[in-house]
């Protein structure tokens, strides 16, 4: 009986494991392409060059970045994004202030620096590339957004 069982998990596995790698080779990606292969090399995207701020969809919207970050370092010591964007750089740097959101804690609290909550930009606030979307979009913006466009 424990032997039957063995053998019967044994199949088991082995036909998931072939129907496993049969569906991995018909699987495509959001962009219509085969999955890649280890020896495909991947696509890179160039970041968007340094520009306006991008206009948002929706009210409520955390800003895009209007240009690269790569070699931004943001840990628990430094943040570059400061060095342009807090409330005493903004100026001469000719970068979008903080908003005054980010120096409240979570218990509503005013503080005299950027919260805990809000120091890791790159959690809200993400660059673009140069891709094409993944999928058609339709999303039209709210329309208080849309007339400020």
């Amino acid at each position: 009986m424990i032997m039957y069982k063995y053998v019967v998990t044994g199949l088991v596995l082995t036909g998931l494991a072939m129907a496993s790698l049969q569906a991995a080779e018909t699987i495509k990606s959001l962009r219509d392409k085969p999955l890649a292969s280890e020896s495909d090399k991947p696509v890179m995207y160039r970041w968007q060059r340094d520009r306006e701020p991008i206009p948002r969809d929706y009210v409520q919207q955390p800003p895009l970045i209007p240009h690269k970050i790569i070699g931004y370092k943001i840990d628990i010591n430094s943040n570059k994004c400061l060095t342009c964007h807090s409330w005493s750089n903004y100026k001469k740097a000719g970068a979008t202030k903080i908003s005054l959101t980010h120096f409240t804690d979570r218990e509503g609290n005013d503080l005299a620096n950027v919260s805990a909550r809000r120091y890791f930009c790159d959690q809200c606030h993400v660059p673009q590339v140069d891709a094409q979307p993944l999928v058609e979009n339709t999303f039209e913006p709210v329309g208080a957004v849309k007339q400020q466009r």
